[in-house]
Parts: structure tokens; sequence; C-alpha cells
């Protein structure tokens, strides 16, 4: 009997955005370094390579990593007092990505009318206050009994130890009982899988080419709008 359902965050419960994400660290960068552009400019690339690296990684190990990892490997000084500032620019060129796909508020109530608990598994280097802010904004943040972000985390997917921390924040020990939703083959479908959960892929986003993995795993089910998820896991 399924008990739970976990879901990936971007490109699952948010639309995909194809994204720039070297303008985020420009805006970081040319408010560090106002009036110098070749500073601000030395400084996004270095940011851009390290975020890259960071990603690239998770192919290798799963290793979770943060923001500050990143500026730390780009040997960017975030103790200043400009940081916050920049940091919120930061935030702010993300924001356009961040927004709930409008069937999501529906089909949750619906899984939670069937007495499912709901939590989220998301590879993130952004705090978890964040993405806790975008979910309130958007009024689906009290919907889900558990939020895990890999920034608090060890690794992060496709590690099983990921998963089972999802697990643990609903209450589910079984992973029989548990449905993955996700967009990535890799980190989403053959992680939840190889633990022993349903997965269900959303086949929509544009991966970039340097976090791909080629994995022979099969999704449980796909769908094509989270609409259509209540009845496929009614069907198990």
């Amino acid at each position: 009997m399924i008990r739970a359902v976990i879901f990936d965050w971007g490109g699952t419960l948010t639309p995909w955005r194809t994204m720039d994400f070297r303008m985020g660290w420009r805006a970081y960068a040319e408010l560090r370094h106002a009036g110098d552009a070749t500073r601000a400019a030395e400084l996004a690339d270095a940011l851009a390579a390290a975020d890259t690296a960071r990603w690239t990684g998770i192919r290798d190990g799963a290793k979770a990593f943060t923001i500050a990892d990143v500026l730390a490997d780009a040997a960017a000084d975030h103790r200043d007092d400009e940081h916050a500032q920049a940091l919120a620019a930061y935030r702010d060129h993300w924001v356009q990505a961040t927004h709930t796909d409008p069937e999501a508020p529906p089909m949750l109530r619906a899984l939670k009318a069937d007495s499912l608990r709901l939590g989220i598994l998301s590879s993130t280097m952004w705090p978890g206050d964040w993405h806790d802010d975008w979910l309130r904004r958007d009024g689906v943040l009290d919907l889900f009994d558990g939020r895990t972000w890999s920034s608090d985390l060890p690794f992060t997917k496709p590690h099983p130890s990921a998963f089972r921390a999802a697990m643990a924040s609903v209450g589910v020990d079984d992973p029989a009982a548990c449905v993955f939703v996700g967009d990535r083959p890799y980190d989403d479908i053959s992680g939840a899988k190889a633990l022993g959960m349903r997965a269900v892929l959303v086949p929509h986003s544009e991966i970039p080419p340097d976090q791909q993995v080629p994995v022979d795993v099969s999704p449980d089910a796909v769908i094509q709008r989270l609409a259509e998820l209540p009845d496929v896991v009614r069907g198990w």
C-alpha cells in the first residue's frame, strides 16, 4: 500500500525554465565589485566555473554542496558587507524559475484527501529557507509533511541516504510504500528505484548535458501533467 509521495522540486513541482546561471553570478559579482567591471567579470567567471564543477561532481559521488561551498571554491570572500546585498541580487535573478506549477496545489490536495503523506527531496545548493519562502508564497508549504533540501545533507540524489532522509521526514520507513516523482532519469528515477520506491517521470526538463548520466532504468509511470498523478497512484 502506498503511504507517501515524495517530489523533486525544480522541473517537477516547478515547471522547467531554461536559465543562464552565469547571469545570476554576474548579478552577484557586479554588486560585490560595483564600479570595477574587470574584477566583477573575473569573479562572475570564477563563480560560474565553481558552480559547474560542483554540479558535475554529483555524477561521481553525489556529494551535496551549498552556495558557501561555491563561493569558497571561487575564492570569493563572503564575509564582507557587500555579500548580503549581492546574494539578494543573485536570488532575485532566480525567482522567475521558482513558481509552483498551477496544477500542483489541486493535485497535492487530492493526494492529501487520499490520506497520503507528502514530501519534497530536492538537489539544491540554495538554503532551505529560500525554498520554503517560495512554497509559502505559492500557498503550498503547509501541504507537505516533510521537506528535504540537499543543502542540509552530506549527499544528494541519487545517493540512497538522501532518499532515506526524505522518507524519514514524512514518517515512512518502507521504500515500497513510497512513490517518487521527478524529472531526471539518473538522479530521480534510478535513485528511487534502486532503493525500492516506485518512480514517476515528468519528462519536460532540458537537463544540461554535463549533468546527464545514461541509465538503463524505466520509470513505473510517465505523466505529462501533474494533474495525472493522483489517478496513477490510486492504481497502485
